[in-house]
């Protein structure tokens, strides 16, 4: 079986994309069509699909690499933060963008918190998150995926039929 491990990001996202653009829980905000994707852009994104396609990215990467958190998946989406004269330095994405589209992906059953520990403070116990895993439902929803470009993916990269 194919996994999300033998797709190249550069086919398998469009086809996650137009299948997440499927799914009921996640739309786009309201707010999407205004908002800059990282402090190193300057303007909003020209694409109208580009929230489905932000949220396949970010599912390939904790699918990939989990479990995450949003920190780290905005370091990873970021860029070069130009500061005129003097050196660039690196520029974070927007972090709201990426927790909102985490919280859909959990309304989805794709994506699920991992708890770390339990702490005592002044309020309460307090639960900390060692940040989020795909699902079972999840690994399977990007498996399939994975499998049905498969074809795709070994049209244009001739060496992945091994996989």
């Amino acid at each position: 079986m194919t996994t999300v491990f033998d797709i190249p990001a550069d086919i398998f996202n469009p086809a996650l994309a137009a299948e997440l653009a499927k799914n009921d829980a996640i739309s786009m905000p309201d707010w999407g069509d205004y908002v800059k994707t990282a402090v190193d852009r300057e303007r909003p994104p020209t694409q109208t699909d580009w929230w489905y396609l932000r949220t396949a990215a970010i599912l390939r990467k904790v699918a990939r690499n989990g479990p995450v958190g949003v920190t780290h998946l905005a370091q990873a989406f970021g860029g070069k933060k130009d500061n005129g004269a003097m050196p660039n330095t690196p520029g974070v994405a927007s972090r709201h963008i990426i927790r909102t589209a985490l919280q859909q992906l959990e309304e989805a059953g794709l994506v699920e918190k991992v708890p770390k520990k339990e702490i005592e403070t002044e309020d309460g116990k307090v639960q900390l998150y060692a940040g989020r895993q795909v699902t079972s439902a999840g690994q399977s929803f990007v498996d399939n995926v994975a499998h049905s470009v498969r074809n795709e993916a070994e049209a244009q990269y001739p060496g992945l039929d091994k996989y």
